[in-house]
């Protein structure tokens, strides 16, 4: 039983129309693409004088390839196409245009084709291209089991059916290619783009998947920071110390057993994750196995050097009888820094039992506040240019703490601190109000400079009672003008409390205040937050940025990303820019903004004072 188009102009148009409605329905959702094309060709015999209908695709080289058939028939009669690699498909996407054939027993065109499908029962096929503008993807055929051609309505509603299939071929197309994006984008995020270990962010989420995992051996951290590798830089080039870095962390994975973790942190920061290990003498064992990988020389053969390295190394452990704490890794650093403090290549044990060791929390905390009383902390500012020309546009304050006896400690580590207290709300008030005095000063000597200041701000700051009424005073103390301050959030923000976060970053842009969403592209729902918050800026991770010299895969996100935010009416600050070639990437690629070591490493207000004076 065939269907036809041709008998009421009327209900054959309502048909269609039906028809077109339930799929462009289906059009913007995830629904499988191979379902979607099966029931299309099932509707097609109902809609028109055919006995079966199929979807062939064709790559390059004319090679078809089946992917849906109305029957058993039809499916017969595509893969014979396929099969013989020749037959009306291969022709319509050749031609671009439709290829009738009303009678296939009489027909010479198809001399392999034609009498294996009439020997089957096929007696005529029609055939539409599947395109989509000047690409060409394929073709739909139609098949009948009795001589005689279409009429001209018929005609026209199979190229419009073979319109739709082309349409949610295309579509499908977009859909995976956006999908492998976001595994790129994904795995950028969570690895490291030069040595392909985890980055920080998947450290911690191993390590707070360890903390919820029973376990009745110890967890332990070894924190591992080559000692005097600055030298290498400037000895032998940065190209060489990336060299170096990937050799490192080739040798230390060595070392870690099925379900341990490697990780590069930072620039010549590893970390390795210990799970279920038995005992304190296990420990000791690694810390040997891992200072012994620094015995042999690194040899480096682009370079044709060998050089002999030492790491300072810094242990942090917790038990199963004992609570295991996102301080972990921060234990691990004091001890590391403990370690280098004596003179590099050695380790230094830490446990998050032991209250006597220096860098156990409570006692950090005590003195973070006492620092913070005395006037201890200081800020130092990152510059952001415009990438067009280099001028300098704006700077990013940034939190210092010299511990008196551990000498400069982490900034990570710093806040971290901050914001397993209520001190984070002290502090950054004392940040946003320093920083704020220190741009007057600079407005005071240089009044035409127009410098916007950012500063970053805490998922806890923002769900603080009052934090929009203490950025408004902050502003009237030091008379900020508030279009110049930029307040920086990350995606961990909405961790606390989404719809309240929202109404406070409102509130503060009904200030006067501009927004940044900081980190962009290390979180999880990245595009949403671009479409319902009052943002005017995003800041495009410096893991990006790193990745442009190892593969294009930098290159391509830092572009989708850009060209996104401009839809958007967003402006771009892209970080971690360290050598021309990254700035003259971002420039290319459109970025508006930049800030990296290219332009300056943190520097003091009073360096930021002459150096506005020199510029």
């Amino acid at each position: 039983m065939t269907g036809s188009l041709s008998g009421s102009p009327a209900v054959a148009q309502s048909e269609l129309s039906l028809v077109l409605s339930e799929f462009a329905r289906t059009m913007l959702t995830d629904f499988p693409l191979q379902a979607i094309l099966d029931a299309l060709v099932q509707r097609i015999v109902g809609l028109l004088p055919v006995s079966g209908a199929g979807v062939t695709l064709i790559g390059e080289g004319d090679s078809p390839r089946y992917i849906a058939a109305s029957d058993s028939r039809a499916l017969r009669f595509e893969r014979l196409q396929t099969t013989l690699g020749h037959g009306p498909c291969v022709v319509a996407h050749r031609t671009n245009a439709a290829v009738l054939v009303p009678d296939l027993g009489a027909d010479e065109q198809f001399s392999a084709f034609g009498p294996h499908a009439v020997a089957a029962g096929l007696l005529a096929v029609f055939t539409f291209p599947l395109r989509h503008g000047e690409q060409r993807l394929g073709a739909l055929d139609l098949y009948r089991d009795k001589v005689g051609p279409l009429n001209d309505a018929d005609m026209v509603m199979a190229q419009t059916l073979a319109d739709v299939a082309a349409a949610y071929l295309i579509n499908a197309q977009a859909r995976e290619q956006a999908e492998a994006s976001v595994r790129r984008l994904h795995h950028l995020a969570l690895h490291d783009a030069l040595t392909g270990l985890p980055n920080r962010t998947l450290l911690q989420q191993r390590l707070a998947r360890a903390a919820h995992t029973p376990s009745r051996g110890l967890t332990v951290v070894l924190f591992v920071d080559l000692d005097a590798f600055k030298t290498v830089n400037d000895t032998h080039g940065h190209r060489v110390g990336d060299d170096l870095l990937v050799a490192v962390a080739r040798r230390l994975a060595r070392l870690i057993r099925p379900g341990d973790t490697l990780a590069r942190i930072a620039g010549d920061e590893f970390v390795l994750l210990y799970e279920d290990v038995s005992t304190n003498t296990d420990i000791d064992a690694l810390a040997v196995r891992v200072e012994s990988a620094f015995t042999a020389p690194f040899t480096l053969p682009r370079a044709e050097l060998e050089l002999t390295m030492t790491a300072s190394i810094g242990i942090a452990h917790a038990g199963a009888d004992s609570e295991l704490e996102d301080s972990l890794i921060e234990e691990a650093d004091l001890a590391m820094y403990e370690a280098k403090r004596l003179g590099g290549g050695a380790h230094r044990r830490a446990d998050l039992r032991d209250t006597s060791f220096p860098g156990t929390r409570p006692r950090r905390e005590r003195e973070l506040r006492t620092a913070l009383r005395e006037g201890a902390l200081q800020l130092v500012y990152q510059l952001i240019v415009a990438c067009a020309d280099r001028t300098i546009v704006g700077v990013e304050a940034l939190l210092r703490w010299d511990h008196p006896t551990h000498g400069p400690l982490s900034p990570t580590g710093l806040i971290e601190l901050a914001e397993q207290s209520t001190l984070i709300i002290d502090l950054g008030e004392w940040v946003l109000g320093q920083a704020c005095t220190d741009h007057g000063r600079w407005l005071d000597t240089h009044p035409d400079t127009r410098l916007s200041l950012s500063v970053n701000v805490s998922a806890r700051q923002l769900v603080a009672p009052d934090y929009v009424g203490s950025v408004a005073r902050v502003l009237h103390r030091t008379a900020m003008d508030p279009t110049r301050l930029i307040l920086e959030i990350t995606e961990n923000v909405f961790l606390e409390d989404s719809e309240h976060v929202s109404t406070v970053l409102h509130d503060l842009t009904a200030l006067g205040v501009r927004l940044a969403l900081d980190d962009f592209g290390t979180g999880f729902s990245c595009l949403s937050y671009l479409q319902r918050l009052p943002l005017s800026l995003i800041k495009i991770d410096q893991a990006f940025t790193t990745s442009i010299d190892d593969t294009s895969s930098g290159v391509v996100i830092i572009a989708a990303v850009t060209d996104l935010a401009h839809t958007l009416g967003l402006q771009v600050i892209v970080e971690g820019i360290e050598t021309a070639h990254h700035h003259n990437e971002v420039t290319t690629l459109g970025c508006d903004y930049a800030q990296g070591y290219l332009y300056s490493r943190p520097t003091t207000a009073a360096a930021i004072t002459t150096l506005l004076a020199t510029r």
